[in-house]
């Protein structure tokens, strides 16, 4: 596994203009502003289980798998920073096309004064696949864009705005018709040095419009779990998952 993870990094450290996403640095479900530090290393382990009704011809209730790499590419990253990644995604069991990849670059929040606020813009869920042959070689194409805002109020937390835009023939509803925009937004804090809270929305009536809700343990200074329950604001096409995330820095 340390050769595999050594390996992956050193393609990722060193091929990055050929890469883009798989999960970001995120909050819980939707992208955050911030960003893996240069020469960090992030493996995570990411398990959506589904509060499992019966399927329906738009609702598989599946559960997923996400294991993915993200890593810091640029030096001198006290103000500015990009990040790229790669994951290993199956929602099915056996999926024909389970690579995705995405990327990152933004502003340290009070970078360049204590009003400026962190800004990122980057994108996720380039996939291989644009077109759909069977339920297990699906297209993958999600190609979701956005730009995000953060800032940190004190002991309130920080809030997190943004915009999402992603592959129109993608990112639909239950009836097939696009769904490919919409708002981003957070709310973070830590509560100590071992917890942290979290309430995230990403909009929209496709299968990534979704309430999150969820806590994080820190186990070392580079390791910690997260535990969430997510809610889709389209319940046609998945039913609520419980998340487990498993996140270690290298």
């Amino acid at each position: 596994m340390k050769k595999v993870l050594t390996m992956l990094a050193a393609a990722l450290a060193f091929g990055v203009a050929g890469t883009a996403h798989a999960t970001p640095s995120t909050t819980l479900w939707i992208p955050s502003t911030d960003i893996q530090a240069f020469g960090v290393v992030h493996f995570g382990a990411d398990a959506y289980n589904c509060v499992i009704k019966e399927p329906t011809a738009t609702n598989t209730t599946g559960n997923t798998i996400d294991y993915g790499l993200t890593v810091g590419v640029i030096p001198h990253d006290d103000i500015f920073g990009v990040e790229a990644g790669i994951d290993y995604r199956d929602a099915t069991g056996n999926s024909k096309n389970p690579w995705y990849f995405n990327a990152k670059a933004g502003i340290k929040e009070g970078a360049f004064g204590e009003m400026m606020p962190a800004l990122a813009v980057g994108g996720f869920d380039f996939g291989s696949k644009n077109t759909t042959a069977s339920a297990t070689d699906f297209r993958t194409d999600s190609n979701i864009l956005y730009a995000m805002a953060a800032k940190t109020f004190g002991a309130a937390g920080r809030i997190s705005l943004g915009y999402f835009s992603g592959n129109d023939k993608v990112l639909v509803d239950e009836t097939g018709k696009a769904d490919n925009t919409g708002l981003l937004a957070s709310w973070d804090k830590a509560i100590n040095d071992k917890w942290w809270a979290a309430i995230d929305y990403q909009g929209g009536k496709s299968g990534y419009g979704a309430l999150s809700f969820g806590v994080a343990y820190t186990v070392s200074p580079n390791s910690s779990f997260i535990f969430a329950y997510n809610i889709y604001n389209n319940d046609k096409l998945h039913d609520p998952t419980f998340e487990f995330n498993y996140d270690v820095n290298f």
